[in-house]
């Protein structure tokens, strides 16, 4: 391994929010967001991270906000460290490459999940009433089925514990008609697109969650987009509907968890030194696949 996981991330006068992943500096005018090696599963941080992972998310939200352009506006300014304050460009070894100065936006209050193929917490769904967030799918359709057209499934955003499916209805009534109307539609076509380029590259987006904020009358795509840690991807070449897929994502961790005597909440067992690898090797191998790039740590 050729890094550190780096854990946290600590400026003199620039005190941080923490997320389950991110460390968030308020600069005013502009937001600084550090994606750290933390990695979170079940809702509960790992005690160790995943070195460069932070890294690599970040350059692949860098490469989807350049990708999708032409289909949404978005809230980065610079990932560049020499536009950043002089604070954090005294520390480049922890800054540079996995951070972003960013449009501050007010973040809408609605994740928005579309679907392509039916896993996770859609499968459960479908299971149980054959339907997801109140869309009825056809009858015998099997795990990771490829769906017949793209859903719209919101959640809630959950400021801790997990988020829940709600149907459209209730996107209406928290964010608005006419707000999640667009929210739902331009998730819908970004995904569309997106997971027609990751065809191309020999991967299956199966299903992601994307973060909106909104400036002024201005809708823009805000946090990470179409990362490992907001998505699931899958080999196109090994893919068969009927059970779980091979994946680039944090399931495999998950998979590993679930093998372990831990009740869920916290503290969390540490990952084990091949776990933590295997689990890089399978970010990066998302990030090459889907950016033709290869990783600059």
């Amino acid at each position: 391994m050729t890094a550190q996981a780096l854990m946290q991330t600590e400026v003199k006068d620039f005190p941080a929010s923490h997320g389950k992943v991110r460390d968030i500096y308020d600069l005013g005018a502009e937001l600084l967001i550090v994606a750290t090696d933390r990695i979170s599963a079940f809702d509960v941080v790992m005690p160790n991270g995943i070195p460069d992972k932070g890294k690599i998310l970040t350059q692949m939200s860098l490469f989807w906000f350049d990708f999708l352009a032409d289909y949404a506006k978005h809230h980065l300014i610079s990932a560049d460290i020499g536009d950043f304050p002089q604070a954090f460009r005294q520390q480049p070894e922890v800054f540079a490459g996995r951070s972003m100065l960013v449009r501050k936006a007010q973040v809408l209050p609605v994740e928005c999940v579309v679907r392509g193929y039916l896993a996770g917490s859609g499968w459960k769904d479908y299971q149980a009433s054959g339907s997801i967030c109140g869309i009825e799918l056809p009858v015998g359709l099997k795990q990771c089925a490829k769906l017949p057209e793209p859903i719209f499934t919101p959640a809630t955003k959950a400021t801790s514990g997990h988020d829940l499916n709600i149907p459209f209805a209730e996107a209406v009534k928290t964010a608005g008609q006419d707000v999640a109307a667009s929210l739902r539609d331009m998730s819908i076509e970004i995904y569309k697109t997106a997971a027609d380029y990751a065809a191309g590259r020999g991967v299956i987006i199966s299903d992601t969650k994307f973060e909106w904020g909104q400036v002024g009358e201005e809708f823009i795509l805000v946090d990470e987009v179409l990362t490992p840690d907001s998505s699931r991807f899958w080999p196109a070449d090994k893919y068969e509907p009927g059970r779980d897929q091979e994946s680039f994502d944090k399931q495999f961790v998950r998979n590993y968890l679930e093998t372990c005597d831990w009740d869920k909440t916290p503290p969390s067992p540490a990952l084990p030194d091949d776990i933590v690898a295997a689990t890089r090797d399978k970010y990066l191998d998302a990030f090459r696949r889907l950016t033709g790039k290869e990783f600059a740590a």
